[in-house]
């Protein structure tokens, strides 16, 4: 048969048989390309191993490193300045995750803020890139002292003085004289309350996810960059107390 025709040719399957019906209870019944890959696993491990070995045994005890004076250790454990200020849950994030799942995090946090916000007519909630979360507030500009000592809340907004500390949906007088406004009984407007704290509370932890996934994100680029060559200076502390540096501009080619 030519050559040309010896690939058209129907050719023999050749099959792996599985597991027998009476070791099923060992589980899958492993094939040679899973032992290939358990032994160069292995292998790998073995040799890391043994270069680590050699290290040790050649290690020369007069070595010295710059950083062996910033270095701690606890309990014969080296701690790192920079793992000891994360919470235990923000370190276990940056070792299982990278930085595009914590990116990814943020941008569902912060749509899920906004939806959160719009639903309590909250305009001046403070930003989810704030520090701290301000309290809303009306400001209202006089042009002397003597308005403001007898400025009237009520008569300025136009409204009833009950309904003057309403941040949302706050009637006018005429408005109130057109039509009757509708009073919820006490079992819905019980409901929603608890339903708007409930909201508010969400709110409030989703602000400070928001601040901690920030926090993991500079961190993670923060060490990427440690590990990458240049000159740096630190140049200050950040809240946390850890060094910020400043990298030396690279022309680039």
């Amino acid at each position: 048969m030519s050559g040309s025709l010896r690939k058209f040719a129907p050719r023999r399957e050749h099959k792996e048989r599985g597991q027998l019906k009476g070791r099923k209870r060992l589980g899958l019944l492993e094939k040679h390309k899973d032992y290939v890959l358990r032994a160069q696993d292995h292998k790998g491990k073995q040799k890391q191993l043994k270069r680590l070995r050699e290290r040790a045994a050649t290690r020369n005890p007069d070595e010295f490193y710059f950083n062996m004076e910033r270095s701690q250790m606890k309990d014969g454990v080296h701690i790192e300045e920079r793992k000891e200020a994360m919470t235990a849950g923000m370190e276990r994030l940056m070792q299982t995750q990278d930085i595009k799942y914590v990116r990814m995090q943020r941008d569902i946090n912060r749509h899920k803020i906004e939806k959160l916000e719009s639903e309590l007519h909250l305009a001046n909630v403070a930003s989810q890139d704030d520090e701290t979360t301000g309290t809303p507030q009306h400001t209202v500009f006089v042009d002397n002292q003597k308005d403001v000592d007898s400025f009237d809340a009520a008569t300025h907004f136009n409204t009833l003085p009950e309904f003057v500390d309403r941040k949302y949906n706050r009637p006018t007088v005429e408005s109130l004289g057109k039509s009757e406004i509708a009073r919820p009984s006490g079992s819905v407007l019980k409901k929603a309350v608890l339903t708007r704290e409930a909201r508010l509370r969400e709110l409030k932890d989703r602000l400070e996810r928001e601040q901690k996934l920030k926090r993991v994100e500079a961190e993670m680029q923060l060490r990427k960059a440690l590990k990458e060559k240049g000159k740096r200076s630190k140049v200050g502390t950040d809240q946390l107390g850890l060094a910020v540096y400043k990298w030396k501009a690279d022309r680039k080619k």
